[in-house]
């Protein structure tokens, strides 16, 4: 077993591998890939629309774009993330400006960009405004990412006497997690499970685990651990690997009172959690109105440039210096009152980074999604905190590694799961779970979970149909059904099953009923663990009469896009048909634990069995079904 500090070592390597492997692939599709293939794969907007410039509240100068609101093509732009400006002309030849942006706040159809000067601003207007030109904005490769990651390990391998050192060598090495003696609280409204495991996230010194299997509740027990912690420390950070995952426990704490700041850029856009952003709050604050008018006026003092007299210029050099102080002063005392007010500072886990959180310290961090981010990523939070609460399930999504080498020699392996394994007394396995019936639950519990996993009573034996199987296999091996490959990122496809998909489930809501499925709102997901699969399949479902009244009950994505969701009712198109039982990435068991535990009451896998019963994984899941009958 190595060292923690020869494991942090190691994995600074393999994160290396997987920096240039990026940059490098990144750099590749860029130069190689058609305009039209970037815009579907969500890394550029294009056409886009100038919509206005103006100084944001933390006195950023930022340009505001637009894009076509009837797009159905799902972004990879978010907060944080660098992008570069390009201008297609007549000509078709596109030409790249020497500028790069930074996004401040994307929603679907609208981004807001922090400018680097008004001089980059005047030249993408002017590249926007020439004869026969429509502009774009590209995703540009992520350096801000990487080099908090690795800024962040360099500071884990060096702690020398201090707390930091103090939880490398327990996370990391054969240290015991301690625990303090403590009369265990009672929480009547948790079940035995939750109430354990918030009572072992009150008692640890040193670091926890929330291990939360599909539907078991994992988010009410951070919640309710998170509460609990408030009654008895100022302040905690929570982070998460995504926005999405941060906007999902904000929400939930806010509805329980909880006065969260948050970091970033929130995804899930409405009143409601723009509310709760720095930038609204900081906005919002009292004193707001003069430094806007002292920053407004520093502006037009600056403009004034070097007119004017010896003495006018140093009149006016003194008037800006005073302003600047004053500007300054006004800042921090914003800045403390909004830190001083706030009991949970929420970001992701890069985000913790920002220079807002500079200097901040927290006696307990929790990282919910632990088990999809990467060690590295952890170790960014991890610096700010004396204690650690990771929460999360390692036998769903994996993190994200790119780097075929460096996830084989161990990147892709999480923080949380290598404590789950050396520290199994810190560890919090949640039993109960509220989401599915008990035909579907069962047999993800015995393959992932040993068994442990029970349906709650109110949930065990529901259905949506009288006499109805809560799960079934429609198998397609008969049918000469065949995947096509279109393309690395996207990878396969197979229309015929898709379609058989879609005929099967316009019968089913016939069966339940047009005005029944409206009236319960009843609602479905289909999954396919292929973008091109997920594409189509929209594609279809907007060309089917029958289905067009159902269009806000159905939902169709990838299997990471269904993380932490759940449906009535799921349909999954598993794509692979062909004779050499090649699956691919199927291979992966811990996305297909995500697939198929998204359903409440009703699961139809729709596959090749010939093709996927090479595998014992898809072998005991199609005897389990087929038991079932």
């Amino acid at each position: 077993m190595l060292s923690p500090v020869s494991h942090l070592q190691q994995h600074r390597a393999l994160l290396k591998m997987e920096y240039e492997y990026e940059k490098t692939e990144f750099e590749r599709q860029t130069q190689s890939m058609g305009l039209a293939r970037k815009v579907k794969r969500g890394m550029v907007w294009w056409p886009v629309a100038i919509s206005r410039s103006y100084y944001n509240s933390l006195n950023q100068l930022v340009l505001e774009i637009t894009r076509d609101s009837d797009t159905d093509i799902e972004h990879q732009f978010e907060f944080g993330r660098q992008v570069c400006f390009f201008a297609q002309h007549s000509d078709g030849q596109l030409r790249y400006l020497n500028i790069k942006a930074t996004v401040s706040y994307a929603s679907e159809d609208r981004m807001v960009l922090a400018m680097p000067s008004a001089g980059a601003i005047a030249m993408v207007q002017s590249a926007a405004a020439a004869e026969g030109a429509t502009l774009g904005v590209q995703l540009y490769f992520d350096e801000t990412s990487y080099q908090a990651m690795f800024e962040a390990l360099d500071a884990v391998i060096n702690a020398k006497g201090n707390r930091l050192a103090e939880l490398r060598d327990i996370l990391l090495g054969s240290a015991p997690a301690r625990f303090r003696e403590m009369f265990p609280a009672r929480f009547p409204w948790l079940n035995a499970a939750q109430e354990s495991a918030v009572n072992k996230v009150l008692s640890c010194r040193d670091v926890a685990i929330v291990h939360g299997p599909p539907g078991t509740g994992k988010t009410t027990t951070l919640v309710e651990a998170i509460y609990e912690t408030l009654h008895r420390e100022p302040q905690v950070l929570v982070c998460a690997q995504s926005n999405t995952a941060v906007d999902w426990i904000s929400e939930k704490l806010v509805d329980r009172g909880v006065n969260v700041l948050r970091i970033g850029n929130p995804t899930r856009v409405n009143d409601k959690m723009l509310s709760f952003t720095y930038e609204r709050r900081f906005e919002a604050h009292p004193s707001y109105p003069e430094l806007w008018a002292i920053r407004k006026e520093l502006r037009q003092l600056r403009s004034k440039g070097r007119r004017g007299s010896y003495q006018e210029r140093e009149s006016l050099r003194s008037r800006i210096s005073r302003l600047r102080d004053r500007a300054t002063t006004l800042e921090v005392a914003i800045n403390a009152d909004l830190f001083r007010q706030a009991h949970v500072v929420a970001s992701t886990l890069v985000s913790s980074n920002h220079r807002l959180l500079y200097g901040q310290r927290f006696g307990t961090l929790f990282i919910d999604e632990a088990a999809q981010a990467l060690e590295a990523a952890c170790w960014i939070a991890i610096r700010k905190a004396d204690r650690v609460v990771l929460a999360g399930d390692h036998k769903q999504l994996p993190a994200t590694v790119k780097c075929y080498e460096a996830a084989r020699a161990g990147l892709d392996r999480t923080l949380m799961e290598q404590v789950v394994q050396s520290k199994p007394m810190a560890v919090s396995l949640l039993q109960v779970q509220y989401r599915m019936s008990r035909p579907i639950m069962e047999f993800p519990s015995r393959w992932f979970y040993g068994g442990q996993l029970r349906a709650a009573p109110e949930v065990e034996h529901r259905s949506i149909l009288d006499m109805d199987r809560a799960i079934s296999w429609v198998d397609t091996s008969e049918m000469d059904f065949k995947e096509e490959f279109v393309g690395d990122s996207f990878g396969r496809i197979n229309k015929p099953e898709a379609q058989l998909l879609l005929d099967h489930l316009e019968q089913y809501i016939t069966r339940i009923g047009a005005d029944r499925m409206l009236a319960e709102r009843i609602d479905f997901g289909i999954i396919s663990p292929y973008k091109a699969q997920v594409q189509y399949l929209r594609q279809q479902i907007k060309q089917r009469v029958a289905l067009r009244p159902f269009r806000n009950a159905i939902t169709v994505n990838t299997v990471d896009g269904f993380q932490g969701q759940e449906r009535d009712v799921i349909f999954i198109s598993l794509v692979r048909a062909n004779e050499e039982g090649q699956i691919g990435f199927l291979n992966d068991l811990r996305r297909m634990n995500v697939a198929i535990t998204r359903a409440r009451m009703k699961l139809v896998i729709f596959a090749d069995a010939s093709t996927l019963s090479h595998h014992p994984f898809y072998r005991q899941l199609l005897k389990s079904i087929s038991d079932k009958r």
